[in-house]
Formats: C-alpha cells, structure tokens, sequence
C-alpha cells in the first residue's frame, strides 16, 4: 500500500493516535480505499508513519496534516521525541494536604455571638410581643434567648438576668453577636456591627436595626464557646 516509513519522534498519547488515525480513513476512504496513482499525496501520522494517498484526495489530506500540527502544538509534550525526559510529574500533596488549597478555604471558626446574630437576623420584620419568645413574635429577651439556643447556649429569660451572663465587654470593644442591656437593664438586643442594634422594640412595632448609643448602654455581655 504505497511507501510506509515509521516515525518514533512523536509520543502523542494513544487516545490522541486512535483519533487521528480514525480521522485519516475518514478523511481517505470513501467505501473501498482506491488503487494508489503515480501522483499521490502523503498523510503524516505522527508516531505512526507515512501514508499515500490518491492525489485527488490531497485537499484532505492537506487539511489534516495542518490539523496534526495543531494538536501536536495542543498536547502537552506531543513533540518529544524517544530518549527526551518528558515533563517530571507534579509531586503529590502531602499527607492532609489539600491538592486544592484556593478552592475549598478552611471554615472561619463562629462564635456563639455570630451564630445568634445571624439567627437573629432572619427574624426582621417579625412581630413585637410581650413575652414571646418566638419562633414567629418576640419580646426584647425572648428575641436574644431565642438567637442563642440556635448556637446552643441557653440564656436566662428576662433582661435583667440576661446582664449577668458572660463577660463585660466595653463600648468601645463591642463586637457583632454581643448582647447589650439597655433601658436601665429593662431592654436587650444584639449588637450588629457599625452602632446598630438588633433588637425587638416594643409594642407596634417588629425585630428591626437601631442605632445604639453610648450613652444608653448599662452592660455589654459577650458569651464565648
């Protein structure tokens, strides 16, 4: 079947050869392949040899050969020639190490303050209702004792007991998640970040943000895990 000349400059992977190789006859055959003519065109299959082809075929075969090209440039390593060391292997993760450190970060560790915050949180808008404790309507300290059994720390029931728990904390050092005694020690919230306080208000009104004051505060708890 015409000239055939092995190559063994090209270590394209064997799904890359199959492909190609089932590429050419589909590119050369159509039914019986037909008698090879002193006029022929030559299909390179890398790592496989040299074909000829009748020469009224040499449009595909020219398309071919240029899309060899393409994926010898393509695959990594496709032009290597044998004796050549290929690319070394990545070294594998150590043991406990992530192979992908970028896309799974570890958890942030969250305090029972940020857990009650965030519960706290999707109660806005619920409504004020003296001693409720939720899940639907809220009292100042029903909402904080409910907030905080979402992150499993049960609290006294009413305010002023709730303005022994914990530890102080100052104004100034107030974090999100604490919980803050205000009133005269009449009126609870959890402090929101940015001199907001969330809280249940009072009659008429729903688990909404205000701003908290210095001037109002009487204690400032924070609960640790």
């Amino acid at each position: 079947m015409g000239r055939h000349s092995l190559q063994r400059e090209s270590r394209l992977p064997n799904s890359v050869k199959g492909a190609i190789v089932m590429g050419a006859m589909a590119a050369t055959t159509t039914g019986a392949f037909p008698a090879i003519t002193a006029a022929a065109a030559t299909v390179d299959i890398p790592g496989i040899g040299n074909f000829d082809v009748p020469d009224q075929f040499a449009p595909q075969v020219q398309q071919f050969n240029e899309t060899v090209k393409n994926v010898q440039n393509a695959v990594p390593g496709a032009g290597v020639q044998v004796g050549q060391p290929a690319n070394p292997a990545p070294l594998l993760p150590q043991l406990g190490q992530s192979p992908f450190p970028n896309l799974f970060p570890a958890p942030q560790h969250q305090s029972p303050g940020d857990v009650a915050l965030q519960a706290a949180q999707t109660k806005i808008g619920s409504e004020y209702v003296w001693g409720a404790t939720g899940p639907y309507s809220f009292d100042c300290s029903g909402l904080v004792q409910w907030a905080y059994k979402q992150a499993g720390v049960q609290l006294p029931r009413t305010s002023f007991e709730q303005s022994n728990v914990g530890m102080p904390v100052a104004y100034q050092d107030l974090q999100p998640g604490d919980i803050v005694i205000t009133n005269g020690g009449g009126h609870a919230g959890i402090y929101a970040g940015d001199g907001k306080l969330l809280n249940a208000p009072q009659s008429g009104e729903t688990v909404s943000y205000a701003t908290l004051r210095p001037s109002e505060v009487v204690t400032a708890r924070r609960i640790n895990a």
